[in-house]
């Protein structure tokens, strides 16, 4: 099976030539029209049948010959980033202050090649795959946008990968977990209310400014006094706004913020003490606190039947030694989150660090990669789509 399955010199070099043109000319978030035409163009030189889903997106559904089976999805997202580049490649972005500096366009390239291969041995495979182009992974609600579409239905998806590329591990190496993989990310709105006054009569006034210099004291309580001590939780406010003048007491001030946490659960608490603790504070000083909060990415919580099949695939294609176990989750998120509360999956790390070379992080304008991970990703998920998750997901998930 995995000798029949590897990827040949030929592809490998299309596939590179695919990533260099998308990185050369990124788009963002639902603005991927020329993205969305290339990857269709590339499907119709392959003579691939797909379909469009919403403005951006495509599917393409790999049908089996072997027989009844599950039906297994796959994600790539599209969409890069309103970062301007600086690594100096020579397909380096076209457009000013546009770049893929999340690595998009690997995850497109590894996920075309993954179609190219599965439909080239689709006499190996039961059941059907359905590959999934996903537009506007950086932006909000995304997913949840395609999912409401019914990407997931006609037939029902069965089980589902996702991979992000990591400047994290070295180059080739595979990065699994089991549980919370990302966090949530949602983002509140904290607007406080008092009576603004002079300030030489602070006593006729409601500060807004001290209301809210209070609010934000107190909300690491809620990391450090109503959080279990062992469970990841961020609050963090990145934005303040109010008052007028230096002699002004502030009849109104905004925070703005972001939570993120790994349990469904936690999620859920945190939404509702924020509300509460601003509530109570500016209350206790005269003034009010509403809070807006913007839902936004669940956490991806990695189905343990699916990420051993994936663990399993990549120790026997790529050796245990390039195969990792994460100590913890990230609190980045990502939006794949919306299909794994849908749908049993696993969303896992594929290295690109290079000894040779200096590591910059995700959304770094210096952000690169090597085209050789791209085989590794595209023999990852046929290898394990095909020797694993075709046999009985529907009795173990």
């Amino acid at each position: 099976m995995w000798e029949k399955i590897r990827v040949k010199q030929e592809l490998a070099d299309q596939l590179a030539d695919i990533r260099q043109h998308l990185h050369k000319y990124p788009e963002l978030s639902f603005q991927e029209f020329q993205t969305c035409e290339y990857i269709a163009s590339i499907l119709e030189k392959w003579r691939i049948p797909f379909t469009r889903i919403g403005d951006t997106g495509i599917v393409v559904d790999i049908i089996g010959e072997n027989g009844e089976g599950p039906h297994i999805g796959i994600r790539g997202d599209i969409d890069a980033l309103p970062i301007q580049e600086k690594t100096g490649l020579p397909f380096s972005s076209a457009y000013p202050g546009v770049m893929h500096a999340c690595g998009h366009d690997g995850h497109t390239s590894i996920l075309l090649g993954t179609v190219y291969q599965l439909h080239r041995h689709k006499h190996l495979l039961s059941g059907r795959v359905r590959c999934i182009f996903q537009p506007g992974e950086e932006a909000d609600g995304a997913a949840r946008k395609l999912i409401d579409l019914g990407v997931l239905e006609n037939p029902s998806v069965d089980a589902m990968l996702a991979l992000h590329l990591w400047p994290h591990l070295p180059h080739g190496t595979v990065g699994v977990k089991y549980g919370a993989i990302t966090a949530s990310c949602d983002d509140f709105i904290i607007t406080v209310e008092g009576k603004g006054g002079h300030s030489a009569r602070p006593h006729q006034a409601i500060d807004a400014i001290t209301i809210s210099s209070q609010i934000l004291q107190a909300l690491p309580i809620l990391v450090t006094k109503a959080s279990s001590p062992i469970e990841p939780v961020v609050v963090h406010v990145g934005k303040i706004y109010g008052g007028t003048a230096s002699n002004v007491v502030a009849d109104k001030v905004v925070l703005e913020g972001t939570t993120r946490t790994v349990t469904r659960e936690a999620r859920a608490r945190l939404k509702q003490q924020v509300a509460d603790l601003s509530g109570n504070i500016a209350k206790n000083f005269g003034g009010t606190a509403s809070v807006q909060y913007i839902e936004s990415h669940p956490p991806v919580i990695n189905n343990e039947w699916v990420t051993q099949a994936l663990e399993e695939s990549a120790k026997e294609i790529l050796g245990g030694d390039r195969v990792v176990q994460l100590k913890e989750p990230s609190m980045g998120a990502d939006d794949f989150g919306s299909f794994a509360e849908m749908v049993p999956s696993t969303y896992f790390r594929l290295g690109t660090a290079r000894a040779d070379q200096p590591v910059y992080d995700l959304h770094h304008p210096q952000f690169e990669f090597q085209d050789s991970i791209i085989p590794v990703g595209v023999e990852l998920f046929t290898y394990t789509i095909l020797s694993k998750l075709q046999r009985g997901v529907g009795k173990t998930c």
